[in-house]
């Protein structure tokens, strides 16, 4: 019995994982090619410098931005407005934050002393 509600749970996530997908089919395509190609390089590469950290987080942040607006369209008309407005407030915050996000990015993991 335990094992079937687990099944059904894994299941029920898979779907509903698999239909809130949003990748358009072409990117969905050159990113299959490029994983048939293996990790590239710069993934094991530190941006060592301050210049090069903001850069990579600009990027990341910029994608962000485009994931949230490819999101947004897959909402009803009535709400895709308000949704788009939040993704491009949530680029602003963060793109005006940017030194803080970096520092925060980039500080070691807090450890927990006492074993809570």
């Amino acid at each position: 019995m335990k094992q079937m509600l687990i099944a059904s749970l894994l299941a029920a996530g898979l779907c509903g994982s698999a239909a809130a997908q949003t990748t358009p089919p072409d990117t969905a395509q050159h990113q299959k090619q490029e994983l048939a190609r293996g990790d590239p390089a710069r993934w094991y590469k530190e941006d060592r410098g301050n210049k090069a950290q903001l850069a990579t987080l600009r990027k990341e942040i910029g994608a962000a931005l485009t994931e949230a607006l490819a999101d947004c369209r897959q909402q009803p008309a009535a709400e895709r407005k308000d949704c788009q407005a939040a993704a491009r407030q949530t680029y602003r915050d963060d793109m005006a934050n940017l030194a803080q996000l970096n520092a925060e990015a980039h500080q070691p993991p807090k450890t927990d002393v006492t074993g809570e």
